[in-house]
């Protein structure tokens, strides 16, 4: 496949698959899960790769999740069931035997702060913001953002970041269990190096594993994002959340209430 919205490079059994919008901050298209999916699963089963740094250009934002641009309504510009293949992208995440690594600078918000929670281990920079929008946009992730979130912060704090929508630090994302560790800007990419040379020194076995494991406890997950995607485009046709969407191209506050019968 040739790339247009990654990047993907290798270098000492480490592989780094970048997001490569930044000037729409890393928000994701159709085509960028078609290219994540691609490059995960041609990566990850490379026998000389140890781990994945999954990372977003620019120092503004690793993710701000889906590119409001395209949405309109209920329909993105790809296949699957919201338009994007949002449930495989997910996936070919868990799926890889090896470790994927979220280096996360600037925004991690949304979309975004789903995918770094999905990662097997998080590394942010103090510039790190993450947090949830779904709620104030029209919009939610009844999978993975929300039932794993709380496996990883605890059901208080998963919905406290669903319910508020607010902002949160890298060092409060540490605090929370967000983050594995919040590293001062400029030591971020050796650190990402130092803990991905650490992985690669393991046995690629056992890691493999181990993840797989992990994955076990929480498959059942799958099944409640498949169905928790059908929700989501049954309400993405509605007037509530064509709200959302609507008040951010408008750069106004949505009024939500009014479609409360």
């Amino acid at each position: 496949m040739d790339y247009t919205d990654i990047t993907v490079n290798k270098r000492d059994h480490v592989a780094y698959i970048t997001i490569n919008r930044p000037k729409v901050m890393n928000a994701f298209r159709g085509q960028t899960c078609e290219e994540l999916i691609h490059a995960f699963g041609h990566v990850g089963f490379d026998s000389d790769v140890g781990v994945i740094v999954f990372a977003g250009a620019g120092d503004r934002a690793f993710c701000t999740g889906g590119d409001q641009s395209v949405h309109e309504g209920q329909q993105y510009d790809g296949r699957g069931t919201v338009g994007m293949p949002v449930e495989e992208m997910h996936a070919a995440i868990r799926d890889v035997p090896v470790p994927v690594i979220a280096k996360v600078q600037g925004y991690a918000i949304g979309g975004g702060n789903v995918l770094a929670t999905i990662c097997d281990l998080t590394i942010c920079g103090e510039s790190a913001i993450f947090g949830q929008v779904g709620p104030s946009m029209g919009s939610v992730d009844a999978g993975y953002g929300t039932t794993f979130l709380a496996r990883v912060v605890g059901e208080k704090k998963a919905r406290e970041i669903w319910y508020l929508c607010r902002r949160y630090s890298g060092r409060q994302a540490e605090e929370m269990g967000l983050a594995n560790t919040c590293v001062p800007d400029d030591e971020l990419d050796a650190t990402v190096e130092q803990w991905a040379k650490e992985i690669c020194e393991k046995s690629p076995t056992a890691i493999a594993i181990a993840k797989r494991s992990f994955n076990m406890d929480t498959a059942h997950q799958a099944g409640i994002a498949g169905m928790g995607m059908y929700a989501t485009n049954l309400y993405y046709g509605t007037a509530e959340s064509q709200e959302g969407v609507n008040a951010f191209k408008e750069k106004r506050k949505p009024n939500f209430r009014q479609f409360v019968n």
